[in-house]
């Protein structure tokens, strides 16, 4: 009876989309490295690259976020700070935005800086193109690899 109760909960996981736990005991992954005008980022255990993907971004994605609702993937330099399990997106890790320069300077300019910048998946469909609000998007299966090698603390650096 446990065996089929098992059976039965990993094909309804299966059926409804839901993330896989991958493991992960390779090298420690110690900075996220995203290049907005080559829609790319790469995982960095040091100077060894170790996996590197296609990107999308927000849908404004030239230039820094300025304030909450510009569509705009931040730049400068972050932190993965949270991570979802159960994001609308498959899975999600958070980056630290904003950050006190970003505060300040949205201050300075009477703007809301806006936050919940992540990187995750497509969620239950496909997407083309830049179509986030200000997010990097990954594939739900890569998503799923990058969760498990990343952990929170890990540095971020945007580019343009």
């Amino acid at each position: 009876m446990i065996a089929r109760r098992s059976l039965l909960l990993l094909m309804l996981a299966a059926c409804t989309g839901a993330p896989r736990r991958l493991d992960y005991d390779g090298p420690e992954v110690t900075e996220i490295r995203i290049s907005k005008s080559d829609r790319r980022m790469a995982l960095y255990s040091g100077a060894q690259r170790l996996r590197s993907y296609d990107i999308a971004l927000g849908q404004n994605p030239q230039g820094h976020k300025l304030q909450r609702g510009d569509s705009r993937t931040p730049e400068g330099v972050y932190t993965i700070d949270r991570r979802n399990p159960n994001s609308a997106f498959h899975l999600s890790l958070g980056i630290d935005y904003p950050n006190a320069q970003d505060r300040a300077l949205a201050l300075a300019e009477g703007r809301d800086p806006g936050g919940d910048i992540f990187i995750h998946g497509h969620g239950t469909r496909r997407r083309q193109g830049d179509w986030t609000d200000g997010c990097v998007a990954v594939t739900n299966r890569q998503i799923e690899q990058i969760y498990a090698m990343v952990r929170d603390g890990t540095r971020v650096v945007i580019t343009a």
